[in-house]
This record gives C-alpha cells, sequence and structure tokens, in this order.
C-alpha cells in the first residue's frame, strides 16, 4: 500500500526490527497491519474492527 504512512508502537524493541506496524487508510476506512519483519506483507481490516481489537487488547489479562 504505497502512500501509507507506518506507526509502529514505542514499546518495540530489538532496535525496530520486530515490530508490529499499522497504517490508517482513511479513505477506505481501513487499517493496514504488518510485521517489520516483513512489511512487504499486511492485512487490511476495517476501523471498526480494528477500535475492537485495540479495546480486547487493551482489557485483555492473558499475556
Amino acid at each position: 500500500m504505497p502512500g501509507l504512512k507506518w506507526q509502529r508502537s514505542t514499546f518495540c524493541g530489538g532496535g525496530g526490527n520486530n515490530c508490529v506496524e499499522v497504517a490508517i487508510d482513511g479513505e477506505r476506512g481501513s487499517v493496514a497491519i504488518r510485521s517489520s519483519v516483513h512489511p512487504e506483507e499486511h492485512v487490511i481490516i476495517g476501523l471498526g474492527a480494528f477500535s475492537a481489537l485495540i479495546g480486547h487488547l487493551r482489557t485483555s489479562t492473558a499475556m
């Protein structure tokens, strides 16, 4: 997805080469998610699904 601004968490460690990165595509109403290890591969989900995912991760106790 060219032209998107990829962002990663400030908690990303290990020199930044093993991180989850996200990019919001406001025109399509979606979020792209990829691994910094394989930046050429990504998944695309809707903004609602991404919001639900983040909400679940924030309240999850499984780690």
